[in-house]
């Protein structure tokens, strides 16, 4: 005696691509991936061409396969589409030693990460309010 699920048939279609090895921590990865979500899809480019960190190279391509993606899959219009979510998770941590004086060693982790990106196209907003 389940419950049925109810499908929602006007539910927006969502376009979503995911990177799975990234080679840096969810640490540095989330304020990046925080300050494109929201924005329409060719300023979140621009904003991280312009950016200086490294991982940006990776969060951009990304982007370029969710909005092939949507192109091909969904026959979605590019310049409406924005990014609805950002965001990354932990994978596997490689362990390496470096060797130090009298014969002891330090640990160095390499944290490899995850991300998902997922686009919405736009909705006509109808501004309220304007004598026009």
């Amino acid at each position: 005696m389940s419950k049925k699920k109810k499908i929602d048939k006007n539910k927006d279609k969502l376009v979503k691509s995911i990177n799975n090895n990234i080679r840096s921590s969810v640490r540095k990865l989330n304020p990046i991936l925080k300050g494109i979500v929201g924005k329409k899809v060719d300023i979140a480019i621009r904003d991280l061409q312009f950016s200086e960190k490294r991982i940006t190279r990776d969060i951009r391509k990304t982007i370029s396969s969710a909005v092939a993606n949507a192109e091909n899959n969904f026959q979605y219009d590019i310049d409406k589409l924005i990014v609805k979510e950002a965001y990354c998770g932990k994978k596997v941590v490689m362990k390496r030693f470096r060797p130090r004086a009298k014969g002891r060693a330090a640990p160095i982790l390499k944290p490899y990460s995850t991300i998902t990106i997922i686009l919405s196209e736009a909705k006509q907003m109808e501004s309220h309010g304007s004598k026009s």
